[in-house]
C-alpha cells in the first residue's frame, strides 16, 4: 500500500476521532503520524516496514505502528472500521464541505440534530445554520456554495491519487504476454488535475486473454462488464478502470481517440472531414480505403498538422498552432535545475534545512531556494526578523560546506489584505528573491482581491507570485480574482507566476497559459515542498505546465545556477 495513501487514511481517521470528541489529542496524534509518514523517503520506509521499526520516526508510537502495519497489510484495520461505523455516512459527507471540517459538523450536528447534507442544505436555506452560536450568515452562505462545490466534483480524484495506481495497472498490462503495445489513454494520460477513471489501451489478437490479465490485477475488487473489446472495473480505492482490446493495425488511432479530450478530436473530425477523410476511433478513412497508420503522429501528418502533446490536447488553442507547425517544444522534467520553493523545519517542513538540501541534491539539482514561512504565518511558524538572520548564517555555512548545489535565501511571504508584504523592507532586503502568496482574507471582492495582489507585485522585492487563485483542489474553488489583469501586470513587471505543483493546487490552472504565453510571462514549477519527498510534486507541475504549452525558456528555474542569479538579481534592481 502507497505511503500516500496510508497517510490518507490516517487523515481521514482523524477527522473522524474529532467529529466524535472534543479530545484534540488523538486526532493531532495521527495527523502528526501522517505527516511523518509523506516525510520519510520510500525505499526507507519500507525498510522500516520490513523491520518493524516505525517508532524510529518522531512522531510515531507504539500503538500507532500496530495501526500502520495493519493498513499497509491489509488495506483498512479494525479501528478505522470501528471509527467508520460509529460516524453516520451524512456526517461525514459533511466533513467534506470545504470551511466546514469535523469540529463545526460536529456542532451542528449537535445543535440542530443534522447528519445529512441535504438536511443541513435545508437549514441552511431556511436561515437555521446562521442562528447557532460561531457560524452566522455569511459562513452560512459559504456552507450552501461549498455543498454545491462538492456535487460538482463528486467522483473525481486528483491525480496524484490516480496516477500511481495507473502506473500500476500498466506496469501489470505490460507484463501480459498477449498484449503487443499498451498505454495509458484518456484524462490521465492529457495530464489533467483531476480525473474521473483510469483508461488503458492494448492491442492483441487475444482479447479474452488480456481481458482476464487485467481482471487479476492486485487492486481490483469487482467487474463491473466485460465485452469482447472493453473491460471495466472497480478498484479498491473507489476508482473505476477501462480496458480496451483493439488490434494492432487500429492501436495508434485508437490510442489518438482514447486519449482525447473530446473536445479536441471533435475538431480533428472536422478537419478531416474539410479534407475528405473520416476519422473515427477505428481509422482514418478516404472514402472506403483506410489510411495505413503506423503511429499517433501519423494522424496529425495526415491532416496537414504538427503532433499535439497529449497534454495539449484540450481544444485550447493547440490546433491553430498545429496547422501552422507553431506548436512549442514543451518544458520536460530533465529541464529543471532548480528546486524552489521549499519549507524547512524552521517554519512547518518536516525536515532541516540540510536535510532538504541534501535531497534537491541527490535528486541532480543545481541550486534549491528555501522559502519559509513569513511571520504572519504564525500557524506554520512563521519566521520572525530575528529568526530569518539566524537562518541565512546557517544558509552561509551550508553554502561554505556543501559541494554541488547553491542554496538561495528565500522566503514565502504573506500578501497582508492591504496587499503589503509581511515584512519591513529592511528585512526583505536580506532574500535573494521572495514569493508572495495569499493565505488569509479569502473572502475579499474580485476587484479588492484583484489590487491586493497588484499591490504586492508591485513591491521591487516580489520575484515570485506564488498560488495564483489560492485554489485547493477537489476541496476549496479559488479566491476571486481577475487573472488576465494579473497576468499583464506580472508581464509588465517582470514577475514571476509560479505553477505550484503540489497536487492539491496545481496553481496557476493550465487553462490561463495560452493568455500567459501571449503576454510573456514567465514560470516558474516550484514543488511547495514540505518534505524531501515532496521535491517530486515537480512531475506535476511539469505536466499542468505543459498542458499550459510552456516551453523550457519560459520556466526559470530551468535556468543554470548563474542565469537563475543573474535574473533574481535584476528584478531587485
Amino acid at each position: 500500500m502507497l505511503k500516500s495513501a496510508v497517510a490518507k487514511i490516517l487523515e481521514a481517521m482523524a477527522d473522524l476521532l474529532e467529529v466524535q470528541s472534543d479530545n484534540p489529542f488523538q486526532p493531532r496524534a495521527f495527523r502528526k503520524a501522517a505527516r511523518a509518514l509523506e516525510a520519510v523517503p520510500e525505499e526507507q520506509l519500507e525498510g522500516l516496514l520490513e523491520s518493524r521499526q516505525l517508532t524510529s520516526i518522531p512522531g510515531i508510537g507504539k500503538s500507532l505502528e500496530t495501526e500502520i502495519l495493519e493498513l499497509v497489510k491489509t488495506g483498512t484495520s479494525r479501528r478505522l472500521r470501528a471509527l467508520q461505523a460509529a460516524v453516520p455516512a451524512g456526517l461525514k459527507d459533511m466533513m467534506r464541505v470545504p470551511g466546514l471540517g469535523p469540529k463545526k459538523a460536529r456542532t451542528i450536528a449537535h445543535e440542530l440534530g443534522i447528519t445529512s447534507l441535504e438536511a443541513l442544505k435545508t437549514a441552511c436555506e431556511q436561515g437555521q445554520v446562521a442562528g447557532v452560536k460561531g457560524f452566522g450568515a455569511k459562513t452560512e452562505k459559504k456552507i450552501l456554495e461549498g455543498i454545491t462545490y462538492i456535487g460538482s466534483v463528486a467522483g473525481r480524484y486528483r491525480i496524484d491519487e490516480a496516477l500511481p495506481q495507473a502506473l500500476s495497472l500498466l506496469e501489470h498490462m505490460e507484463s501480459c504476454p498477449e498484449v503487443q503495445r499498451v498505454s495509458l489513454g484518456g484524462s490521465i494520460r492529457r495530464g489533467k488535475e483531476t480525473v474521473k477513471d483510469i483508461d488503458i489501451l492494448t492491442s492483441s489478437t487475444r482479447p479474452d486473454a488480456v481481458a482476464d490479465h487485467f481482471v487479476g490485477a492486485q487492486g481490483v475488487v469487482t467487474v463491473v462488464a466485460r465485452g469482447d473489446t472493453k473491460t471495466s472495473v472497480r478498484l479498491s480505492s473507489g476508482l473505476a478502470a477501462d480496458l480496451r482490446v483493439v488490434t494492432d493495425e487500429q492501436f495508434p488511432v485508437a490510442l489518438q481517440h482514447f486519449t482525447g479530450s473530446k473536445e479536441h478530436n471533435t475538431a480533428l473530425r472536422g478537419i478531416a472531414k474539410d479534407q475528405g477523410f473520416k476519422l473515427n476511433e477505428y481509422g482514418l478513412f478516404r472514402g472506403e480505403t483506410t489510411v495505413p497508420i503506423r503511429e499517433e503522429e501519423d494522424v496529425y501528418a495526415e491532416l496537414g498538422l504538427q503532433l499535439v502533446a497529449p497534454e495539449m490536447r484540450e481544444d485550447h488553442g493547440e490546433i491553430a498552432l498545429a496547422r501552422e507547425q507553431g506548436l512549442p517544444a514543451l518544458v520536460e522534467p530533465t529541464d529543471l535545475q532548480g528546486m524552489l520553493h521549499v519549507h524547512t523545519d524552521w517554519s512547518d517542513g518536516a525536515a532541516t534545512l540540510e536535510e532538504m538540501v541534501e535531497a534537491a541534491r541527490s535528486r541532480g539539482y543545481s541550486y534549491i531556494g528555501l522559502t519559509d514561512h513569513s511571520q504572519s504565518a504564525f500557524y506554520a511558524g512563521g519566521l520572525s526578523p530575528e529568526k530569518v538572520r539566524r537562518q541565512h548564517e546557517e544558509i552561509a555555512r551550508l553554502n561554505a560546506k556543501v559541494r554541488g548545489i547553491r542554496i538561495f535565501k528565500g522566503i514565502e511571504s504573506d500578501i497582508r489584505p492591504d496587499g503589503s508584504l509581511d515584512y519591513e523592507a529592511d528585512v526583505l532586503d536580506l532574500f535573494d528573491f521572495v514569493i508572495a502568496s495569499v493565505h488569509s482574507s479569502f473572502n475579499l471582492t474580485e476587484a479588492a482581491m484583484t489590487d491586493r495582489v497588484l499591490r504586492a507585485m508591485a513591491d521591487s522585492h516580489t520575484t515570485f507570485l506564488g498560488h495564483p487563485t489560492g485554489r485547493l483542489l477537489l476541496a476549496r474553488e479559488g479566491f476571486a480574482i481577475h487573472m488576465d489583469r494579473v497576468l499583464e501586470v506580472a508581464a509588465d513587471l517582470g514577475v514571476v507566476v509560479e505553477i505550484n505543483a503540489d497536487p492539491h493546487r496545481l496553481d496557476l490552472d493550465w487553462r490561463h497559459g495560452p493568455r500567459a504565453r501571449e503576454l510573456g510571462v514567465l514560470t516558474s514549477i516550484n514543488p511547495d515542498a514540505h518534505s524531501p519527498a515532496g521535491m517530486d510534486n515537480v512531475l506535476y507541475g511539469v505536466k499542468t505546465a505543459r498542458k499550459a504549452g510552456f516551453a523550457k525558456g519560459q520556466v526559470v528555474n530551468t535556468f543554470g545556477v548563474e542565469e537563475f542569479e543573474e535574473f533574481v538579481a535584476r528584478r531587485r534592481g
